[in-house]
């Protein structure tokens, strides 16, 4: 999407966030939601141009170094007191992104806590080792392992 200009705190993602949290806040279950949040949180706060919905395999570009990346992002919303338990969503298509990015996401406020990203080769070099059908079918590791092959981009 180019050109998109977040300005901040834009409105309708400011009033996605209070919608989120208060849908979490009264029934337990994720309004569905955090993919997008993540997106532009991770849009605005590394420099990344979103692409049109629906591009196979990765969700921005990042121009930073010079040469254009494709870049996969995914989301999570977490307990502020344990974030890095539970699973990043599946990282499909192998071979259509250069980097993938995990947002951590503040469950109670739906704002950011952290960022990380790894290189595409890390990523599916790792979830390609034998023996766990979470990571080979589904195609997903835990947040702990994405951060384990990753490095902290956000907040510096």
């Amino acid at each position: 999407m180019q050109g998109l200009d977040l300005g901040g705190e834009d409105e309708l993602v400011h009033a996605i966030k209070l919608v989120a949290t208060e849908y979490y806040r009264r029934t337990g279950k994720p309004l569905g939601a955090t993919g997008e949040i993540a997106e532009l949180t991770a849009a605005s706060l590394l420099g990344l141009e979103l692409c049109e919905a629906r591009q196979a395999g990765f969700d921005a570009w990042d121009y930073s170094s010079g040469k254009p990346e494709r870049v996969q992002i995914k989301g999570r919303a977490v307990d502020r007191a344990k974030p890095y338990s539970g699973r990043c969503s599946s990282i499909r298509h192998p071979q259509s992104y250069d980097t993938a990015i995990l947002v951590l996401l503040d469950r109670e406020t739906m704002e950011p806590l952290e960022i990380f990203t790894a290189l595409a080769g890390e990523v599916e070099a790792f979830l390609d080792i034998p023996g766990s059908k979470s990571r080979n079918e589904r195609r997903s590791m835990g947040i702990a392992q994405f951060r384990s092959i990753g490095r902290k981009v956000w907040p510096n």
